[in-house]
């Protein structure tokens, strides 16, 4: 067990990428926990377009906890209230966790969740993901050792995120300083969904003015489409 955690540790650390990180931590956390189904979630840098990964579920799952489970979770609450993991053992007696509705109709009965456990994933002093975890039927429950490894597990991967994320807006900035402020003007007009003929109106000049500045724009960052423009410059629509 500590070997599988100190090498679930590294992985995290020498990730390259957001994607490699959730790569390294879904190939290893549901061992070190014992779990037959575990998952992450991460919402980008702007908090938004949330990214899923799951293990041992079907991805009707989704769908069903975030319409049902979702509003019935006190674990999830407390995760995010607290800013540090939980398991059902920390908000209901074994009793009272079988009759909850989050057992009975959230996950436990439909997707034999018998026990569950979830660690937060912080940035910037906000909850930015999590991380999720299920034993099914005539499994033992989760126990304080597994809170303490989850813990330093998420604040591992709350430290790389915070790492790559800032590494990705340092390449951003430097894309975004090699244009002038006319072009990310208009650059961000176009992210607004204006027309070539809508951006000449709404700054008072040429259409023509328009397109050669989109132009130089496409060549800086060597794209060739406006929506490839806008994504690389991450520009929010």
């Amino acid at each position: 067990m500590s070997h599988s955690f100190h090498t679930l540790i590294h992985k995290i650390a020498i990730a390259k990428d957001e994607l490699q990180l959730r790569l390294n931590y879904m190939d290893m956390a549901g061992d070190l926990f014992d779990s037959q189904h575990w998952g992450i979630y991460l919402s980008d840098s702007q908090g938004q377009s949330p990214t899923i990964d799951l293990q041992g579920l079907p991805d009707s799952f989704i769908d069903y906890y975030q319409t049902i489970g979702a509003a019935i979770d006190p674990i999830m609450d407390y995760v995010s209230q607290n800013h540090a993991p939980a398991h059902e053992e920390i908000i209901f007696s074994p009793s009272d966790w079988k009759q909850s509705q989050l057992y009975q109709i959230g996950c436990g009965k439909i997707y034999d969740h018998e026990h569950i456990m979830t660690g937060p994933i912080v940035g910037q002093g906000k909850l930015i993901g999590t991380v999720h975890f299920a034993r099914t039927s005539g499994t033992p429950a989760f126990d304080m050792g597994n809170l303490m490894q989850l813990s330093a597990i998420c604040a591992h991967i709350s430290t790389k995120l915070a790492f790559l994320r800032s590494q990705s807006d340092l390449i951003l900035s430097e894309k975004t300083t090699c244009l002038t402020p006319r072009e990310l003007q208009i650059a961000s007009l176009v992210a607004n969904g204006l027309t070539n003929a809508e951006i000449a109106a709404e700054l008072w000049i040429s259409q023509n003015t328009v397109k050669q500045t989109l132009k130089r724009i496409f060549q800086k960052l060597s794209v060739s489409a406006r929506a490839e423009m806008v994504a690389k410059l991450q520009l929010a629509r």
